[in-house]
């Protein structure tokens, strides 16, 4: 079953985000557009390369009202630990929740029980709390902060344009599709 159109499901993890411990609930995702960004672990080695764009990029997301919380398997206390030691990640600005129990992965349907540790997932969720964007790689492949960023204005340009669609490759500012009887066959 896809996860796309459904509602995040209920979960509280705590975190660490600008230096201090936080607590975080499904409740935090709703009222905004949020990207939930799964990855295997800490101390790694793809794994830093991707966080450390997405900080590259996180005041992008923020212009456009997203709210950017990554997710491993290991604790809080780890992510303030790696975020101490690495210079990659001590850029990191927004929320990195804990998930030691792997409630959080299992409701994304990431986690590789055998192992332990989520693969790497990106989901966007929009303000009422559903998911329209899901991503899932193998372990070897890093994602694009970039990518990433033309998914989220394609879904809320679709979002708050019923009626219209984004096609491939769609940038912000080029022209939609407006499905009817008219364009079928003419793309």
């Amino acid at each position: 079953m896809s996860l796309i159109n459904t509602e995040v499901k209920p979960f509280k993890a705590q975190a660490f985000k600008a230096g201090q411990f936080v607590e975080v609930t499904e409740a935090d995702l709703k009222g905004k557009w949020s990207v939930v960004f799964f990855y295997p672990a800490d101390f790694t080695f793809v794994c830093p390369t991707e966080l450390e764009d997405l900080a590259d990029h996180y005041a992008e997301f923020q212009k456009l009202g997203v709210e950017i919380y990554s997710v491993s398997t290991d604790t809080h206390f780890s992510h303030k630990a790696w975020h101490d030691t690495s210079d990659a990640i001590r850029k990191i600005g927004y929320t990195m929740v804990g998930d030691p129990t792997h409630a959080i992965s299992r409701n994304f349907e990431v986690l590789i029980e055998d192992a332990g540790l989520a693969d790497r997932g990106s989901f966007v969720v929009d303000p009422q709390g559903k998911i329209q964007i899901v991503e899932i790689t193998a372990g070897g492949i890093g994602r694009d902060a970039k990518e990433l960023l033309r998914k989220v204005k394609a879904a809320q340009y679709v979002a708050s344009h019923p009626g219209e669609v984004c096609p491939a490759k769609w940038q912000e500012g080029e022209k939609t599709l407006a499905p009817s009887l008219d364009l079928v066959g003419k793309i």
